[in-house]
């Protein structure tokens, strides 16, 4: 292979034998392996070591209670993370430095620091700054390096080797062959990381700082979920301290596709990110409702409704506030109550306000105290706060409400919410939005998932929501912009990681530009990045599956593939459905990889029935369910973000009537092949595909 010295195997005799800077230059490449595995080996014994350290450490010597549960809980999260996972390499590459400068020669860059007894670095961080150069480093930019080493590894064991010299002049690298063959392994199970094999457009978006939003528009393929993922590891890795305090959340779509993901920032070392969805941090509330008045409380235009409506609660004060102190009579009159009111009005938050209000007025008091000659202190004033008269008024002017009770008078009050739509809902809107069977009161109100975005942002309207230092929100392309004003507030630093694919937009309110999810989001200064080139999904697939763009989303640009995949799309008509889906499934049995069985969530039933009648053990996946059998049955509306090495979609034309958005939804489910795509259809196929 020109450019690349390989060493495809534990034995044999290679031409191009690599040249080895720490041993003779006539090393074979069998004692090259040799002498990286015993590298590999003193690594995980030192490693070993590391964690053997922390669990010996004891969170005694706090000094109270409390503090020994904080240590102790930072020394189980660095036991947590030094654990070595015997599958995984626990290094992937290494860098031969030219020596000018004061660091090491040679570094093996891997998931995580390792070092020996003499502090001595054996294995260093990929999210080092010294690590940049193995996704960066070019021959017509080598970065100091001299050659770059990546390490092929087969159940944790380190197999082979190849070289890249990157100081030869600006000759183009050819393929790697050990890089290939990792993107296309099979895979069992949950997401693995990426780490081994980001690519230089990746790497740029991985280490963009932390004060950056950065939206990926990715197409199927590109990495552009994990890539969200690695970016939060180097965060976490960059700036430790800060996001401790802070936090960094992953938003996904569903459940089951949190699962799927689970185990990549653990096996990078990060085991104290908190995974959700939208209504794990809204409200999980779910009542049936129309898709139509979904929309529209999905809608912006809310937010001033919302607004409005709240404040709407506050009424003109009709009378002043008379207090009595011993024989002493203090009154502050209603036009300076209707002044205070007027002041703190709009400047704070409802909550806050009310507060505010009390204060004020307790104040005015004060101040007619001190004109008699007496001199109150904060004490008395906050005596006054609390007094009858100051909490009646208060409450009469400036009640306390919850976000229940002014959704559900929104909802079930027509002339409330004409009042609080004003010129922003039309009469055919605000027709839709109300109740038509309102329940007795707002505690007895079923919620539903549009419902909760709302509540939300009565919730931040009344007292403000805590931020997180960063937030990964994937598919967001499907988040209403409700949804997103929701996710905007909880990071309102603007470091956030936006990722998603407008041709996978499924929901009625899709967004239909990234401008307009970042405007919602509250992030007008964030960067837009395409990934068009993808590293998974074969090129036969993918061309299939672009072939519906024009309809779902027009103005992108067409995929790519650097995988022909020849062979890896298999496309049938039958009028034996059970019969051609079970075959097909046994043939994937043959082959190595994950294998999916994916079609209109109507069909799901039949499906696991007929693959429980031919013996084939599956699971059938649900938003909440983590799979552990080999074969999965997938519901069309749960298969986003997920992977599989070998897909069975069943009956196209039934997934694309299934919903408004069918052709999206569609493209989602022919792009989920790694390997292979079976289609099998009865009806025909959608007139794009033809």
């Amino acid at each position: 292979m020109p450019g690349h010295q390989l060493a495809p195997d534990i034995s044999g005799e290679d031409p191009n034998t690599p040249e080895d800077p720490n041993t003779p230059e006539d090393d074979s490449p069998s004692q090259v392996l040799q002498a990286e595995r015993a590298h590999l080996a003193a690594s995980r014994a030192a490693l070993r070591a590391m964690r053997e350290y922390a669990q010996s450490l004891s969170a005694d010597a706090a000094g109270d209670w409390v503090s020994q549960q904080i240590l102790q809980g930072l020394l189980d999260q660095r036991v947590a993370a030094l654990a070595d996972h015997s599958g995984t390499p626990l290094f992937f590459g290494r860098l031969d430095r030219a020596d000018d400068d004061d660091l090491p020669v040679t570094i093996h860059v891997g998931r995580r620091h390792v070092h020996d007894d003499n502090s001595r670095p054996l294995v260093i961080d990929w999210r080092a700054p010294v690590s940049r150069a193995f996704y960066q480093a070019r021959p017509s930019d080598p970065m100091n390096v001299r050659r770059r080493r990546r390490f092929g590894f087969h159940g944790g064991e380190l197999t082979a080797y190849e070289d890249e010299p990157l100081d030869q002049g600006a000759a183009p690298l050819q393929e790697s062959r050990i890089l290939t063959q990792e993107i296309e392994r099979p895979r069992t199970g949950p997401m693995r990381d990426i780490v081994a094999t980001i690519q230089p457009d990746q790497d740029e978006i991985v280490r963009a700082d932390l004060g950056q939003t950065v939206c990926v528009q990715g197409a199927p393929g590109t990495g552009k979920t994990a890539v969200g993922l690695h970016r939060a590891a180097y965060l976490l890795f960059t700036h430790r301290e800060k996001l401790a305090r802070s936090g960094v959340m992953i938003v996904g779509p569903n459940r089951a596709f949190l699962s799927y993901i689970s185990s990549v920032l653990p096996a990078l070392g990060e085991v104290k990110v908190d995974q959700t969805t939208v209504a794990g941090i809204v409200g999980d509330h779910s009542a049936r409702e129309d898709v139509a008045v979904a929309t529209i409380k999905g809608d912006a235009r809310m937010a001033p409704v919302l607004h409005r409506a709240l404040w709407m609660h506050i009424s003109k004060p009709q009378e002043g506030l008379l207090i009595t102190r011993g024989v002493n009579r203090f009154r502050v009159p209603d036009h300076e109550v209707r002044e205070i009111v007027a002041s703190l009005r709009g400047t704070t938050r409802y909550g806050p306000g009310r507060a505010a209000l009390a204060q004020r007025l307790a104040h005015a008091i004060l101040v007619r105290m001190e004109q008699r000659g007496e001199s109150p202190d904060d004490r008395v004033q906050d005596a006054v706060a609390r007094s009858k008269p100051v909490k009646q008024l208060v409450e009469q002017v400036w009640p306390r409400v919850s976000p229940q009770q002014v959704l559900f008078r929104l909802l079930s009050d027509g002339d409330f919410l004409a009042r609080a739509a004003k010129d922003d809902l039309t009469p055919e809107v605000r027709d839709t939005l109300l109740w038509t069977k309102p329940a007795r009161s707002w505690r007895s109100a079923k919620w539903s998932a549009a419902d909760a975005a709302l509540l939300d942002e009565l919730a931040d309207l009344i007292e403000r929501t805590p931020i997180l230092g960063h937030v990964v929100v994937d598919e967001a392309q499907d988040l209403s912009a409700m949804q997103l004003r929701a996710l905007g507030r909880r990071c309102r630093t603007s470091s956030a990681t936006v990722l998603g694919d407008l041709a996978q937009g499924t929901t009625p309110w899709s967004a239909r530009s990234w401008v307009e999810v970042l405007e919602h989001l509250g992030f007008s200064e964030g960067s837009v990045t395409e990934l068009t080139l993808g590293f998974r999904v074969p090129r036969e697939v993918l061309d299939f599956a672009a072939r519906l763009l024009p309809s779902v989303a027009p103005t992108l640009a067409a995929p790519r593939s650097l995988r022909p995949g020849a062979g890896s799309l298999t496309v049938r008509r039958t009028a034996d459905v059970p019969g051609a889906v079970t075959a097909a499934v046994k043939e994937a049995i043959e082959r190595e990889g994950s294998i999916g069985v994916i079609a209109a969530d109507a069909s799901i039933t039949t499906l696991a029935s007929t693959l429980a009648a031919a013996g084939i053990p599956h699971d059938v996946l649900g938003p909440d369910s983590s799979p552990e059998q080999r074969v999965s049955i997938i519901p069309a509306s749960l298969a986003k973000g997920l992977e599989y090495d070998h897909v069975v979609v069943v009956e196209p034309a039934d997934i694309v009537d299934a919903e408004d958005r069918g052709l999206a939804r569609l493209y989602v489910v022919l792009t989920r092949a790694v390997t292979s795509l079976t289609v099998l259809h009865t009806r025909d196929l959608p007139a794009q595909l033809t």
